[in-house]
């Protein structure tokens, strides 16, 4: 197996990236990493001393950087890292492409370079949020902010695969985030979809509203990119704002310092529950090839795990299965 690594993508690039890749290449030794982008860089991190033998570089001299616009900036640098890694899939080079920098710039990369699975009509960016019952999907969260009801559809089927070939959740929960539980709630897209996603073949739920997502009362929610976008943007807002706010009070005084001391452990493991690094990506749904969007901020940590991701998704044939279950879903398109 070989996984492309885009090595100047992301906020802590190329640093954070290379040491992820390093360590990811020692635990699969049965998996080739390509680090792919400006090989000055990338040899200064790895450094003299001497490196597994399943790590290779792949020249890139250019890097879309989070600033430009996605279609424009792929178009115009061909040799950019995520472009060079993306084709490496195209051609076969590679079986899998891991990247932290710009989401539209993976996006726009897998859409050019590798195109749509044949019968999905739009892609879908996935994300896996922590709920107190693990790790659920929400999707989409970004790739189409204007989605129609069988886009949303295709979203559910495709989210149903991934949660049951790779989360290993055996017939997942689907639901479709609303207002309200009931039918007839919601805007006219969810009031068209939820007929639709009862005609298919899968455990859907019905509605769910946002604040039982957290709960993980769903294992899958389905929703239009632009609410997706919203609702991700806010949970790690909320995240990172409630950890401020413990740290903050528990440490305001002396006694409340020592009491600290106590629940410390406990804390621990609820950062590390909530920590988006424990899952490290997901791939982006709908392109015909393995492309693994992971968090702009992941450091060494997010990186390995998304390459356990890549592969999974590679052992696993997820494209393959996409394709063989679409026809089962096409119910809406008549």
């Amino acid at each position: 197996m070989r996984i492309a690594i885009d090595a100047m993508g992301g906020d802590y690039a190329p640093d954070e990236i290379v040491k992820g890749a390093l360590q990811a290449a020692q635990t699969y030794q049965d998996t080739e990493i390509i680090l792919v982008g400006q090989p000055e860089r990338i040899t200064e991190i790895l450094g003299g001393s001497e490196q597994p033998k399943n790590i290779s570089m792949q020249p890139a001299s250019e890097i879309v950087s989070m600033e430009e616009h996605p279609a424009n900036a792929v178009r115009k640098k061909k040799d950019s890292s995520i472009v060079v890694a993306t084709q490496m899939v195209k051609k076969g080079d590679a079986d899998a492409v891991v990247s932290a920098g710009s989401t539209g710039a993976q996006m726009a990369a897998a859409l050019l370079g590798l195109g749509r699975i044949k019968g999905i009509e739009r892609p879908a960016i996935v994300t896996v949020m922590p709920t107190l019952e693990g790790g659920k999907l929400i999707l989409d969260v970004g790739a189409n902010p204007d989605a129609k009801p069988e886009h949303l559809v295709q979203y559910a089927m495709m989210g149903s695969i991934y949660a049951e070939k790779i989360l290993g959740l055996k017939n997942p929960r689907v639901a479709l985030l609303n207002i309200g539980s009931e039918e007839t709630k919601g805007n006219e897209l969810a009031q068209k979809t939820y007929p639709l996603l009862k005609q298919i073949p899968i455990h859907f739920t019905g509605n769910i509203e946002g604040r039982d997502i957290p709960f993980g009362r769903a294992d899958v929610i389905v929703c239009e990119g632009f609410v997706g976008n919203v609702l991700l943007k806010t949970s790690e807002g909320l995240a990172g704002a409630l950890f401020q706010l413990i740290k903050e009070k528990i440490t305001s005084t002396t006694a409340r310092k020592l009491g600290a001391l106590v629940i410390k452990p406990g804390l621990k493991e609820i950062a590390q529950m909530m920590d988006y690094a424990e899952y490290g990506g997901a791939p982006l749904l709908g392109v015909n090839g393995i492309s693994v969007i992971c968090h702009g901020s992941s450091k060494q940590k997010a990186i390995f795990n998304a390459v356990r991701v890549a592969r999974e998704c590679v052992e696993s044939q997820f494209i393959e299965e996409i394709r063989r279950e679409l026809p089962r879903f096409q119910i809406v398109q008549n």
